[in-house]
């Protein structure tokens, strides 16, 4: 790397054209006046072997990367250590890159999605749990709820393809007591209209097509309707809620949250209030753009 090249910084997945992260870390890199850019790496799963092995080349001017679907578990077998925590729920989606090009793999997604439920003002302990989806988002939420001293009451999870959700979670079984946590056979065993949380970790409800997963007379005003995506803003998920009178919130707090984490990892520097909130009002404005 030449001594005053501009460091990079990036999202690795497919497709990321919908991504606002670039929105959220160029602010910061602006207001801490660090001379960065963070940028989108589309790639499919063919393309990434090239990727990491210039990555670790020492003229590479990469020095971290959020990673997103369909890649979070994809990724760890080019790493060469994880955290604590991403060890356990094996999903990860900030790579750290030492002055060496030793890449170390963190998960701030399952961090994230609690401060956001925090800033929310939603205690999960001892609370009833509907999740749809079991990828590398799913993985990290599974694993911060299993994880937590107040743990809630129970999980239920259930994905279209069965066999991904058995070894998910036949996986984590390995490293974690996930004795709350339950694959059901269908959205309907869910039990969402008895749920606290109902919360989409699939990508259904990104594209204007695409159908609600959840019939509407299983929502109810006592839940939380959580929806991880954030572009759209409103997902019809989290539409039909609203008109039942649930709390429903997007995944942008999710994100910020772990963006915020991913930078410490990065860069070792806590941001000061005034920083997160440029962010965050820019990863808003991005929203409506």
């Amino acid at each position: 790397m030449t001594e005053n090249a501009k460091s990079i910084y990036g999202l690795v997945g497919y497709p990321v054209s919908h991504s606002l992260s670039p929105l959220m870390h160029n602010t910061a890199f602006k207001e801490l006046g660090i001379d960065a850019d963070y940028r989108l790496f589309p790639l499919k799963e063919e393309e990434l072997d090239g990727f990491f092995k210039d990555l670790c080349e020492k003229n590479s001017l990469i020095a971290g990367l959020n990673v997103t679907i369909p890649h979070k578990e994809n990724v760890i077998k080019y790493l060469d250590g994880l955290s604590p925590y991403a060890q356990k729920t094996m999903a990860v989606n900030t790579i750290k890159i030492s002055n060496q090009r030793k890449l170390t793999g963190f998960n701030t997604d399952g961090p994230g999605f609690l401060t956001h439920l925090t800033e929310l003002g939603v205690n999960i302990e001892k609370k009833h749990i509907a999740l749809l989806g079991c990828g590398g988002a799913a993985r990290a939420i599974i694993s911060v709820l299993c994880l937590l001293p107040e743990r809630p009451a129970s999980i239920r999870i259930y994905d279209v393809v069965k066999e991904k959700t058995d070894t998910l979670l036949s996986d984590l079984a390995a490293r974690l007591d996930i004795g709350i946590v339950k694959a059901v056979g269908s959205i309907d065993d869910l039990g969402i209209d008895k749920a606290d949380l109902l919360i989409n970790a699939t990508p259904i409800g990104m594209k204007p097509e695409d159908p609600c997963l959840v019939d509407e007379k299983l929502l109810h005003k006592k839940m939380l309707v959580y929806d991880l995506i954030y572009n759209p803003e409103e997902t019809k998920l989290l539409k039909l809620a609203r008109q039942k009178g649930a709390k429903a919130s997007n995944g942008l707090g999710m994100l910020f949250f772990q963006g915020v984490l991913s930078f410490l990892h990065w860069t070792g520097l806590e941001l000061e209030k005034k920083t997160k909130d440029k962010m965050l009002a820019n990863l808003k404005k991005g929203l409506h753009q």
